[in-house]
């Protein structure tokens, strides 16, 4: 979670070095201090994090002090790499609602190899370092981000991110090579999804992209398939002799299992039982439209949604659907 405020814009310019492009002597401050806090995470140390945090962050820790708890067990007994790391800057004296840092060298069809993309919004003026740690050995493989922003001559904590790198027990290479597999027999739906999760699990932090995710997102966008909600647009369903309007599908990576979710706009959850019949609609209408779902997940969930946002949702495994 990156704690970040501020809303005005004002005039501002954003610029970024690559680790080769750095002072050795920045890029080795900025290595060590992930260092330093990823071992005072794997030790619980969040006290310690917080007094090293900038104060924005550090008066709104709970949600990192969440995340190194949630974390404990992935982070003891690990192996911590740092991957070359990025200084940002941002100059100005206002926020910027949307700072854009191109990292590294850029060829004639944009990223190359060791380039870095990193979309920020609402961002102060100031220094920032983004450095990721490859986390194995542990109980399973991590990605752990920290930003950092300069404060006089030491780096603060102002972002911290921890991801598994594998969702269901797999890798982005395999969930991108499963994607083109579904390409390859016309099933579209199941490789948009599981592109996207590809997408998902090469990025440590959705606000980065590189040349792997550019070239994943440009083989997901070539399957997109024109009948499924995305990009803010919601489609139908018809199930039961009712119109469903779907606003989202993703996949979910829960338990060991790997899901499809869907939802839809509901008028009132507040009966469960009603809510439960129609859901189970959805899902069984879902399913017959798309069969290829069939062999790519192990269950559906479907997700009614009221206005307040208030949910209700129903998992059917895939064996249960008739």
């Amino acid at each position: 979670m990156l704690l970040l405020a501020g809303s005005s814009v004002g005039i501002q310019a954003q610029t970024c070095q690559s680790a080769p492009d750095m002072d050795v002597a920045e890029r080795s401050s900025l290595e060590n201090v992930a260092r330093r806090y990823f071992e005072m995470s794997a030790r619980g140390d969040t006290a310690g994090l917080k007094q090293n945090s900038i104060a924005s962050v550090a008066a709104s820790f709970a949600g990192i002090e969440a995340a190194i708890k949630e974390n404990q067990a992935a982070f003891t007994g690990a192996n911590a790499t740092v991957r070359p790391p990025f200084l940002l800057t941002a100059e100005g004296s206002e926020p910027m609602e949307r700072a854009e840092f191109l990292c590294g060298v850029f060829g004639p069809s944009g990223q190359t190899k060791e380039s870095a993309v990193f979309v920020l919004n609402n961002l102060p003026p100031g220094k920032y370092g983004v450095t990721v740690l490859d986390l194995n050995g542990g109980k399973e493989p991590r990605t752990l981000t920290f930003v950092l922003q300069q404060a006089f001559s030491d780096w603060k904590l102002a972002g911290f991110y921890a991801k598994s790198s594998q969702a269901a027990g797999h890798d982005a290479a395999w969930f991108a090579q499963r994607a083109r597999d579904f390409k390859a027999k016309t099933q579209n739906h199941s490789a948009w999804l599981y592109y996207r999760e590809a997408i998902a699990l090469a990025a440590p932090v959705d606000f980065m992209s590189t040349l792997g995710t550019d070239k994943l997102y440009d083989e997901a966008q070539a399957t997109l398939p024109s009948d499924v909600p995305a990009n803010g647009n919601a489609v139908d369903l018809s199930a039961g002799g009712k119109i469903y309007h779907l606003t989202d599908i993703f996949p979910l990576a829960e338990a060991g299992d790997f899901d499809v979710v869907v939802k839809y706009q509901s008028a009132d959850v507040s009966n469960t039982a009603r809510t439960f019949q129609e859901n189970t609609s959805v899902i069984k209408a879902l399913v017959a439209k798309y069969p290829e779902f069939r062999d790519a997940f192990a269950g559906v969930v479907a997700r009614a949604v009221e206005p307040s946002g208030r949910d209700y949702g129903t998992l059917l495994p895939m064996k249960d659907i008739k």
